[in-house]
C-alpha cells in the first residue's frame, strides 16, 4: 500500500464510521483513531509521510470553519467568563503542572521543554469534543461550552508552545517578551480575520452563483490562517475571527440554494477532514513503538503520570470554577451558558478529549537546537503526548456515551421546543404583518386573501404543530393528511418524468446538458 491508497482508506473510513458509529453507540473519531491504530499494527501499511508542519495549516482551518458555522459571536460573547476559565486560565494551569510534573519524572528534561510538552496536551480538541458531544443529546449549554473551549483554547496553547519551543531552541527565555508576543498574535489574528471576513462577504455578493460561493468559502480559512502566520499571528484565532464575520454577516435570509447546499457541502468535508485527522492520530502508534523499543516500563510509566496529571487537574479546576460561575450567574443574572448540577460538571470534565491539535505540535518539535544538537528529550515528549491522547481520547471517547447515560445527562427538551414554538409564532406573525401590507397596497380578491391568511398560519403549524388552538391543530392535520396524499401521489409523477428524462439521455442524437437542464428543474420541484 502506498500513501495514495492510505488516504483512500482513510476517506473510505471517514464515511463508514458514521453509520457504524450510529449503530454501535460510538463516536465516530473514536473509530476512526481505532482504525488508524489498527492499520499501524499492520506490517504492510506504510508510515505517514505528511510534513508536520503542514497537518496543521492542512487540516485545523476546515475543521475550525465547519464547527464554527452552527454557532454565533453573541453566543460566544455572553459566555466570554466560562469559556476564559477553560480556555485560557485551565490552559495556562495545565501546562504549570504537566511541565512540573514531567520536569520531575524525566531526567534531564529541560524545563523549557518541559512547558513545551505541557502546552502540546493542555487544549482538549474542539473537534473531537464537538463530534462526541453532539451525538450524545447533551444539553445546548454543555456543547455551547465545548465548542467555544476547544475553538479558543487552541489559541493559547499554540502561543505558549512557540514560546517554550523557542526558549529552548535559542537558550533564552523573557517572560514580559512571551506576553507581549502572546498579545501582538491576537490583535493581528483579530485583524486578519475582520480583514479577510470583511473582503470575503464583498466577493460573495459578486460572484452571485451558488457554487461559486461555496468553493470561496472553502478558500477563505486557509487563507485566513496562512495570512495570520505569516504575519506571526495566530491562525487558529484568525479562522475563528473569518467564520464569526461570515456568520453575522453573511447570511442571506432569501438565498436558500446557497444555504442548503452550502450545509450539504460542509457537511461531507467536515466528515471527510475530520476522519482523516484523527485516522491520522491513530497511525502515529508507529512512530510511538519505535520510540518505545526497548523501554515499554519507563515510557508508558511517564505517560500514565502526565495523563493523570490532564485528567486530575481538570477536574479540580472544573469544581470549583463551575461553582463559582453559578454563584456570579445567580448574583449577576447574566445569560450564559454554565453546568448547572455536579453532573453536567463531571461531563465536562470526562469530554476533555486531546486531538489534532496536540498530535501536530508534537510532531512538530524541532530536531535540532541553535547549535546544531537534538532537542532534549524529543522521543520521550513525542511518545507522552502520543500517549495522553490515547489515553484521553480513546478511554474517554469510549467511556463518555455511558458515563452520559448512567448521570441521566440530557438535553432540555421542553425549553427547546418552548423555543421552537416561540420561533414558530413569530414566523407566523411575520408572514401575516406582510400579507396585510401586501393587502393595502394592492387589491386582493377574498377567497384569495383567505387563502393566503391560511398558509401564513399553517407556516408556524409546520414548524410547532403546538402554537395553535385545538381547532386550528385538528384543521391543520386535515389539510395535511389531504397535503399528504396530494405529495406522494405527485412524487410518484415526478418520479415517472423524471425517469422519462434520464431515459432520454441515452437515446442517438440526445444533449446530456439540455437534458440535466431539465432533469435539475425537476429535481427542484421534487424538493419543494
Amino acid at each position: 500500500m502506498d500513501q495514495l491508497g492510505l488516504l483512500f482508506v482513510l476517506l473510505l473510513g471517514a464515511v463508514l464510521s458514521v453509520p457504524v458509529g450510529d449503530r454501535l453507540g460510538l463516536p465516530a473519531p473514536v473509530l476512526m483513531t481505532l482504525l488508524g491504530i489498527v492499520l499501524a499494527l499492520l506490517d504492510f501499511v506504510p508510515d505517514v509521510n505528511i510534513p508536520p508542519e503542514l497537518i496543521l495549516p492542512a487540516l485545523l482551518p476546515p475543521l475550525l470553519y465547519a464547527v464554527v458555522r452552527r454557532t454565533s459571536w453573541r453566543q460566544f460573547a455572553a459566555n466570554k467568563r466560562p469559556i476564559f476559565l477553560l480556555a485560557v486560565a485551565l490552559v495556562f494551569v495545565t501546562t504549570v503542572c504537566v511541565a512540573a510534573v514531567a520536569h520531575a519524572i524525566v531526567p534531564g528534561l529541560p524545563a523549557a521543554a518541559a512547558v513545551a510538552l505541557g502546552a502540546l496536551i493542555a487544549p482538549p480538541d474542539p473537534v473531537a469534543a464537538t463530534a462526541v458531544a453532539g451525538q450524545l443529546g447533551l444539553p445546548r449549554r454543555l456543547v455551547s461550552i465545548l465548542e467555544g473551549e476547544g475553538l479558543f483554547n487552541d489559541v493559547t496553547a499554540i502561543v505558549l508552545y512557540h514560546v517554550a519551543i523557542a526558549a529552548v531552541v535559542s537558550g533564552s527565555f523573557s517572560p514580559w517578551r512571551a506576553g507581549l508576543d502572546l498579545i501582538l498574535s491576537a490583535v493581528v489574528a483579530v485583524a486578519v480575520g475582520l480583514a479577510l471576513g470583511w473582503c470575503a462577504n464583498r466577493l460573495l455578493d459578486i460572484l452571485g452563483d451558488a457554487t461559486l460561493q461555496i468553493g470561496l468559502t472553502l478558500l477563505v480559512p486557509y487563507a485566513s490562517y496562512l495570512l495570520a502566520e505569516r504575519l506571526h499571528g495566530s491562525g487558529v484565532l484568525a479562522v475563528l475571527t473569518t467564520a464569526l464575520y461570515l456568520a453575522e454577516y453573511a447570511t442571506d435570509a432569501d438565498d436558500v440554494t446557497r444555504r442548503l447546499t452550502g450545509h450539504a457541502f460542509w457537511g461531507v468535508v467536515e466528515t471527510l477532514v475530520t476522519g482523516v485527522a484523527f485516522g491520522l492520530i491513530g497511525l502515529e502508534l508507529h512512530s510511538a513503538i519505535r520510540t518505545a523499543a526497548g523501554r515499554w516500563g519507563q515510557l508508558l510509566g511517564w505517560a500514565a503520570a502526565v495523563t493523570a496529571v490532564v485528567v486530575i487537574v481538570r477536574l479540580l479546576w472544573l469544581l470549583p470554577a463551575a461553582t463559582l460561575t453559578k454563584r456570579l450567574h445567580a448574583t449577576r443574572g447574566r445569560d450564559e451558558d454554565i453546568p448547572m448540577t455536579w453532573r453536567e460538571t463531571v461531563v465536562m470534565w470526562w469530554s476533555g478529549m486531546r486531538g489534532v491539535a496536540s498530535v501536530a505540535l508534537a510532531l512538530a518539535v524541532p530536531l535540532t537546537i541553535h547549535d546544531g544538537s537534538p532537542f532534549p528529550d524529543r522521543d520521550e515528549i513525542v511518545f507522552i503526548a502520543f500517549g495522553v491522547i490515547m489515553a484521553t481520547l480513546v478511554l474517554q471517547g469510549l467511556t463518555l456515551p455511558w458515563l452520559v447515560k448512567r448521570l441521566g445527562v440530557r438535553a432540555d427538551t421542553d425549553r427547546e421546543k418552548e423555543f421552537e414554538e416561540e420561533l414558530a409564532t413569530r414566523a407566523t406573525r411575520a408572514a401575516k404583518m406582510r400579507l396585510r401590507e401586501i393587502e393595502a397596497a394592492e387589491e386582493l380578491p377574498e377567497e384569495l386573501s383567505e387563502q393566503l391568511l391560511r398558509r401564513a398560519f399553517d407556516i408556524g403549524l409546520r414548524i410547532s404543530p403546538g402554537i395553535g388552538d385545538e381547532e386550528r391543530r385538528a384543521g391543520y392535520e386535515q389539510r395535511g393528511r389531504r397535503l399528504k396524499r396530494a405529495r406522494l401521489i405527485q412524487s410518484e409523477m415526478l418520479s415517472a418524468a423524471r425517469h422519462e428524462v434520464l431515459a432520454a439521455r441515452s437515446e442517438p442524437g440526445a444533449d446530456p446538458e439540455i437534458v440535466d437542464r431539465v432533469l435539475r428543474h425537476l429535481d427542484v420541484r421534487s424538493l419543494r
